[in-house]
């Protein structure tokens, strides 16, 4: 299936939406409670599920496997990070109130 110009205009303007609402809303809010992290992780993993479905109903099911597999290797690859950070946060005494303000750098 050929996409149009249309199409990847509307894609490109959702992925900015996603990442000015991702940004936009963390900037307000200085620590992130475990409530709110785990709603926003299960958002994320529910809008790649629905991207999955897209996939599948445009192009099949071998490719939104494919997209299936790649998320969840990256997910699980992205875990061994989460230490890493926590290491460098303790190391330097970064406070929690700052540390999204270091991510970002």
């Amino acid at each position: 299936m050929a996409h149009t110009l249309a199409f990847w205009i509307g894609f490109n303007l959702f992925v900015l939406a996603m990442l000015a609402l991702d940004l936009g809303l963390h900037r307000r809010w200085a620590v992130l409670g475990f409530r709110a992290a785990v709603g926003w992780t299960a958002f994320w993993v529910l809008l790649a599920a629905a991207f999955a479905g897209l996939v599948f109903l445009w192009h099949g099911r071998q490719l939104a496997l494919q997209f299936v597999t790649g998320y969840v290797v990256e997910e699980s690859l992205s875990v061994d990070n989460l230490f890493v950070f926590l290491i460098l946060f303790r190391y330097f005494r970064v406070p929690s109130n700052c540390q999204h303000k270091v991510l970002l750098l």
